[in-house]
C-alpha cells in the first residue's frame, strides 16, 4: 500500500476552499442570513481539516471496533429528531447545540458504511450477511425518510447496493432484487398515473405531494429557472466580487454550482468539474495500490458516494434531475456535510499512509471485524 508520498490531496482541498469562500463571500447579496456564511465556512474548514488529520493518525481497527456504537447512537438521534426535533423548512433533520446545527443523517452515511463492511467481512453465511445488511440499512432509511430527507436515503440505499455486489451472491438473488424493484416501481407508476386517490390512501397526502414535486420538478420551478439563467447567460469569464449576476434561492447551498458560474463565468464551472474529476481519480489511484478487502470496500464506497453526489448536484443545477436537497461537497455551505467528508478522508489517509507490514503488526485481519 502507498505511503501517500503524493500530497496532492492538500492542494485539492485548498482549491475547494478558495472557490467555496469566494462564492460564500458573495452570498451576502443573496440573503441577509448568508452575511457571515463565508466566515462560518472558514471555521468549518479549519475544524474539518483538524478532524481529518486527527483520524488520519488513528488505527483503523479502532474505528471499525466502535462502528456499531456510532451507528446506534446516530439512530437514537434520528428517532429523537422525529419525536422532538424542530422543523426547519418542513424538515426535522438538525439538532441545535448553541449556534451549531448538527445533522445526524450526514454522519449516518459513514456509520452505515462501516457497519456494512463489518458485516461483509464477518464469518457469517452469505444469506445471514444479506439479512443483517438489509436490517442495518432499513432502520436509518425509514427514520430519515420520515424527516423527510430524500437525498440521504438515496445514499443509504446506494451504499447497500455497493456492498451487495461485494457480497457476491448467486445470480438469482440479484435477479430477485431486480424483479422486486421493477415490480414496486411499476406498481407505483401505475397508481400515480391511473389511481392517485388509492396512492394517497396508501402512502398519505404528504408523501404524494413530495413525489408529485419530484416528478414535475421542471414545472413552474422559480429556483431552477433562475439557476439556468445564471448558468447560460453569463460570459466565459466574469469578475463577480461584490457584484452577483442574478439572485438564486439556496445559492449558498444546493445551487452553489450555478451561483459560482454566475459569479465568475462559465470557466469556473469547467474548473469545478475538472477539479472533482481529478480528485476522484486521485482516490481511485489509492484504491488501485491497496490490497486489503476492508480498505477497498471503504475506498470504493467513498469514491462512488462522492462522485454520485457531485453528479446529482450538478445535474440538479442544470435541470436534468429533480431537486432533492443534495449539496456540492466542499463547496456548498454546511458543517455536517463538511465534517462528514473530512472524517471520511481522514480514514482514507490513515489507510493510505499505513504500509502492509505495519498493518500486519497491528493485526489488521478480517477476523478483527467480527
Amino acid at each position: 500500500m502507498t505511503r501517500l508520498k503524493d500530497k496532492r490531496i492538500y492542494l485539492y482541498i485548498l482549491v475547494f476552499f478558495i472557490i467555496s469562500i469566494a462564492n460564500l463571500y458573495n452570498a451576502k447579496y443573496l440573503n441577509e442570513l448568508y452575511k457571515y456564511y463565508y466566515i462560518k465556512q472558514i471555521i468549518w474548514y479549519i475544524v474539518g481539516f483538524i478532524t481529518m488529520i486527527f483520524f488520519s493518525k488513528r488505527n483503523v481497527n479502532h474505528i471499525f471496533k466502535y462502528a456499531k456504537l456510532f451507528y446506534y447512537v446516530l439512530n437514537v438521534l434520528l428517532l429523537y429528531l422525529l419525536l422532538f426535533g424542530s422543523s426547519i423548512n418542513n424538515i426535522r433533520a438538525w439538532i441545535s447545540i448553541g449556534p451549531i446545527n448538527f445533522q445526524p443523517s450526514e454522519f449516518m452515511k459513514l456509520a452505515l458504511t462501516l457497519v456494512l463492511i463489518k458485516v461483509l467481512c464477518s464469518k457469517d453465511k452469505k444469506i445471514i450477511k444479506l439479512i443483517k445488511m438489509t436490517f442495518y440499512t432499513l432502520i436509518p432509511s425509514i427514520l430519515v425518510f420520515l424527516e423527510p430527507d430524500t437525498g440521504a436515503v438515496i445514499f443509504y440505499l446506494l451504499t447497500f447496493i455497493i456492498m451487495l455486489f461485494f457480497l457476491k451472491l448467486k445470480w438469482f438473488y440479484y435477479f430477485f432484487f431486480f424483479l422486486l424493484g421493477a415490480f414496486l416501481i411499476t406498481g407505483f407508476i401505475y397508481l400515480y398515473i391511473f389511481n392517485q386517490d388509492l396512492l394517497i390512501k396508501i402512502m398519505g397526502t404528504s408523501f404524494f405531494y413530495r413525489v408529485d414535486r419530484f416528478i414535475n420538478f421542471r414545472t413552474n420551478n422559480y429556483q431552477l429557472d433562475l439557476a439556468l439563467i445564471s448558468i447560460f447567460s453569463v460570459p466565459f469569464i466574469r469578475n463577480g466580487f461584490n457584484n452577483i449576476s442574478l439572485y438564486i434561492p439556496e445559492g449558498a447551498t444546493d445551487f452553489i454550482f450555478a451561483f459560482s458560474i454566475g459569479n465568475f463565468g462559465f470557466i469556473l464551472g469547467l474548473i469545478i468539474i475538472i477539479l472533482y474529476a481529478l480528485f476522484i481519480l486521485y482516490i481511485n489511484n489509492i484504491l488501485r495500490k491497496n490490497h486489503h478487502k476492508k480498505t477497498n470496500y471503504l475506498l470504493v464506497s467513498f469514491n462512488l458516494m462522492f462522485g454520485i453526489q457531485v453528479l446529482i448536484n450538478i445535474l440538479m443545477n442544470i435541470g436534468l434531475v429533480p431537486i432533492i436537497g443534495i449539496t456540492l461537497p466542499f463547496l456548498s455551505y454546511g458543517g455536517s456535510s463538511m465534517l462528514f467528508y473530512f472524517l471520511y478522508l481522514g480514514l482514507i489517509l490513515s489507510l493510505a499512509t499505513t504500509s502492509d507490514s505495519n498493518m500486519n503488526k497491528n493485526n489488521f485481519h478480517m477476523d478483527m471485524l467480527d
